[in-house]
């Protein structure tokens, strides 16, 4: 999408991601050349591709093209499961008559389509099953187009590694070098019950996906659970105040996705990490759901209240999670009858914000006057 709308960046190295202390949100293809992968952390990916240049993520132009391709998706088939912003299943069984094609040149046309009418460039995997409609996605990016049907599975999968199979990270492909596994095609000479008493439930997945056996349907439910913000800092912070003034403004950036998705959260999530890159997550169920800043911030002031014993932090980050319609959302407060006002500012400052910018009314906090009380 950067390089859709500055065509000066076409031939470039282009990273997505934070300041120097951030990570890899994600990379163009020039970058991962050059060794830079999503979730890196931005001084490795600069050491590695000195010659990138490093754009902060626009969000809301990634959900606002999301959108724009998940609605051609659903002119295809109604079955779409979104995995994230910008990846999809998509079930077309039964759609032959409907397009007048079969699937195969239905996702051609699609990929055509979305480069003319919205600018970008999509990769189509193929495949009878889930998992290797997955793998095949990822063969020929980018703009790839792979089909792995039922025919060739078997064949195709034998000489993979077994870091292919999902599920299977460098702990567990560790473990499975210590006992001689290297190739899917090993598991596939291997009984299923011998896989279980080793590796228990995840034996069984070995066993079915290195045969291409995979159950699972297309989930249109599959929502996001949770809606949070993050952010890490260019210096390590320990001071409570300091810490607070991130809190709020990572707050009013998750009341503003809640609002704009016409959601609420009832559980309140605070996500910190150390120094040492050690996570920490604690949370705190309200008592009715919630799409107000002032309600997620001061629920995470006191859980960060107790997590400030003089211990430096690297990142922070706020959430919520149980989502649920808004209709039963932050009810009058009977007990904080401030609660009550600052909701009423709250939306006032929303709709001077919607208006005139975001940067129209900042909170004393914003600023650095939390104090801990």
């Amino acid at each position: 999408m950067e390089k859709r709308d500055n065509p000066d960046l076409a031939d470039k190295p282009v990273i997505i991601g934070g300041g120097k202390r951030g990570v890899v949100s994600t990379a163009c293809y020039i970058a991962r050349i050059h060794g830079v992968r999503s979730a890196m952390p931005m001084f490795k990916a600069l050491e590695a591709c000195p010659q990138a240049i490093v754009i902060k993520p626009d969000m809301e132009k990634y959900v606002r093209v999301g959108r724009q391709v998940r609605t051609l998706m659903q002119e295809l088939t109604p079955l779409v499961q979104p995995l994230s912003i910008d990846e999809a299943f998509l079930e077309l069984k039964g759609t032959e008559r409907l397009h007048h094609d079969p699937p195969a040149r239905t996702l051609a046309k699609f990929a055509r389509r979305v480069e003319q009418e919205i600018g970008i460039t999509v990769s189509v995997g193929l495949s009878y099953c889930k998992f290797l409609a997955k793998v095949a996605s990822d063969l020929q990016k980018p703009r790839g187009f792979s089909v792995i049907g039922a025919a060739e599975a078997l064949d195709f999968l034998k000489d993979r590694s077994v870091t292919l199979i999902w599920g299977v990270g460098k702990a567990f492909a560790a473990t499975l070098e210590r006992d001689g596994i290297r190739t899917i095609g090993q598991l596939q000479t291997m009984d299923e019950t011998d896989l279980m008493k080793r590796y228990g439930t995840m034996g069984q997945r070995l066993y079915r996906l290195s045969r291409g056996q995979d159950e699972r349907t297309v989930d249109i439910d599959g929502e996001a659970k949770s809606v949070s913000s993050e952010t890490t800092f260019n210096d390590d912070l320990c001071d409570y105040d300091d810490l607070v003034t991130h809190l709020r403004r990572l707050s009013e950036q998750v009341a503003h996705r809640l609002r704009k998705a016409d959601i609420a959260g009832q559980t309140v999530v605070l996500k910190l990490k150390t120094a040492d890159f050690k996570s920490r997550t604690r949370n705190r169920r309200l008592d009715s759901p919630t799409r107000l800043a002032d309600r997620i911030f001061r629920t995470g002031m006191q859980l960060l209240d107790k997590e400030t014993d003089g211990t430096k932090f690297r990142l922070i980050g706020i959430g919520v999670s149980d989502l649920s319609n808004p209709d039963l959302a932050d009810p009058p407060d009977l007990v904080d009858t401030q609660a009550t006002r600052r909701a009423a500012a709250e939306a006032a400052i929303n709709a001077l914000r919607d208006k005139f910018g975001k940067a129209t009314v900042e909170t004393g906090y914003t600023f650095g006057k939390g104090r801990r009380k």
